[in-house]
């Protein structure tokens, strides 16, 4: 009697590596939790890119902008524009200060996050940088007569003032160095007084938006 070939099929071996048995999926959780170390890695360099080569927000502390920038403002300053030049008479500039004082130790974490809240503009600096304009930039001579300021002898026109400029002596600029001033020029340690010429290697970047309040959120 002639014999035919079952149509069915065995079932798979499970020992069988290769057989059909179905696959273990991971839990999404699990994979998730997993991963997360990475990511947080991954952000933190991210952050580390953006704040030293590129953009970095501000916390203006002071009224000596009033009335471009007032207390509690966030400003977004960028570094690449100084990549390829110095400032140029106008800029609102932030800046490292030229003597600053002693630096708390927060050891190697504590001084990590205070850096990365630093560079959100949601914590003040250790240092103290400034935030002002620059009038005068190097071979410069700027001084104060009548209200107004002149620059090589010659009134500059500053539309952002709220009150006149007292007077005050001849500086030239030297090599390397700028000049600056706040806006609120009752009310402003600037290059005026102690603070003197800034270094140019000193300039973190330029303030360019206002972001935060939302409410005054705008170009500078």
């Amino acid at each position: 009697m002639k014999t035919t070939e079952r149509d069915t099929l065995d079932p798979p071996d499970p020992l069988d590596p290769g057989s059909d048995s179905p696959k273990k999926h991971r839990n999404p959780l699990v994979q998730f939790v997993g991963e997360l170390p990475g990511l947080i890695i991954m952000a933190f360099v991210l952050a580390l890119v953006i704040k030293t080569f590129l953009v970095q927000a501000f916390f203006i502390p002071s009224g000596s902008m009033e009335p471009t920038l007032v207390p509690g403002d966030r400003v977004l300053v960028l570094k690449v524009p100084y990549y390829f030049g110095d400032p140029d008479r106008g800029d609102i500039i932030v800046f490292e200060d030229p003597d600053p004082g002693a630096q708390p130790d927060r050891g190697a974490v504590g001084g990590f996050f205070h850096w990365m809240f630093e560079g959100l503009g949601v914590q003040r600096p250790d240092s103290e940088d400034f935030i002002k304009r620059v009038i005068g930039t190097p071979g410069d001579v700027v001084y104060g007569r009548d209200g107004d300021v002149f620059v090589n002898g010659a009134a500059i026109d500053e539309p952002y003032l709220t009150q006149p400029t007292e007077r005050f002596d001849k500086r030239t600029v030297p090599e390397g160095a700028l000049f600056v001033m706040g806006d609120n020029r009752g009310n402003s340690l600037d290059s005026r007084f102690s603070l003197g010429f800034v270094p140019i290697d000193n300039v973190i970047g330029k303030a360019e938006v206002v972001i935060w309040p939302p409410s005054d959120l705008s170009l500078i």
